[in-house]
């Protein structure tokens, strides 16, 4: 496991769009992100092609990895954080050179169409990326605070660290136990990208965190059911040690009920299970290290190694 070097105010945090392109991203929101990072004492810089954009809201897939490839390889990057999710991240797996970003560990940070590019980089390489905030979701002025202190805690600090949640109900316990184990996860539907793939990894002894938005309307519960299934049905996929599920909006309808449901159906009772954790499409926002390490007990969630 290599654990990229912890940013420091002062470092070079660098923007680029593997997915959707920076161009789209609102001008409010724009602002408010480079405003709040630079305030926290960062250089914000950008991909040379972060806002090429094409019909499919992205760029082509040479300018994608071009930008991916520049901020791996400039010494003076800390740091790189996705502009925006999207739909189209997977088309770059195949392209990316694992040998030079392996070479040059650095923090890499977004969430939903993300996660597979999460995902891929640690399989391929060891190397413990983040699923957290993009550039864009800094500009969000909601509950900002608890979204920075996370984000903080898991790329700044080394520290373990008890997730503690934004509100009372939070973190819901839907079954106790330990675990103890090494993170894989983000959005479902997203990592479900990687069946079949050399970028998913071995899921024994992992603790899975998911995800997903509501894209399918009134069937958001049997479409999350289904997709679970899927995944367990990899390699591993039977010997998860754990399993924390995040925040889901109003639309999906699963709720507490309704998700022990579909855990009991598929996973073993000894297993320990959180819901709501605050990480999702929603804000505030959670971040965690894929391929990190977390532990389950009777005191909560800890992230140990990020």
């Amino acid at each position: 496991m290599k654990i990229p070097k912890k940013l420091r105010p002062g470092d070079e945090i660098r923007v680029i769009a593997p997915s959707r392109s920076l161009s789209i991203v609102r001008q409010s929101s724009y602002e408010g992100a480079l405003r709040h990072l630079t305030e926290q004492g960062f250089r914000v810089t950008f991909g040379d092609r972060a806002r090429e954009v094409d019909r499919w809201h992205s760029s082509s897939v040479e300018a994608r990895v071009a930008d991916l490839h520049d901020a791996f390889a400039d010494p003076n990057v800390t740091a790189i954080l996705t502009a925006i999710g999207g739909f189209n991240v997977n088309q770059i797996l195949s392209r990316l050179d694992y040998d030079l970003i392996g070479r040059n560990p650095k923090i890499l940070c977004g969430f939903s169409d993300i996660t597979a590019l999460l995902t891929a980089i640690h399989t391929k390489t060891g190397m413990v990326t983040y699923h957290g905030p993009h550039f864009s979701s800094f500009g969000v002025e909601k509950e900002r605070e608890y979204t920075w202190k996370a984000f903080q805690k898991c790329v700044m600090e080394g520290s373990p660290f008890y997730v503690k949640p934004f509100e009372a109900e939070n973190c819901q316990v839907l079954r106790s136990g330990n675990a103890e184990g090494q993170i894989v996860g983000g959005n479902l539907c997203t990592l479900n990208l990687l069946q079949g793939t050399p970028w998913l990894p071995d899921l024994k002894g992992k603790i899975l965190f998911l995800e997903d938005d509501n894209i399918v309307g009134d069937y958001f519960c049997q479409e999350f059911d289904r997709n679970l299934q899927s995944l367990l049905h990899c390699e591993g996929g039977d010997k998860i040690v754990g399993l924390v599920l995040g925040q889901f909006g109003e639309s999906c309808q699963l709720d507490s009920r309704t998700a022990m449901e579909i855990v009991e159906s598929k996973i073993p009772a000894e297993i320990p299970v959180i819901f709501k954790a605050d990480f999702g499409h929603r804000f505030p926002m959670l971040t965690f290290p894929v391929g990190g390490t977390a532990r389950i007990d009777k005191s909560g969630l800890m992230i140990q190694e990020h």
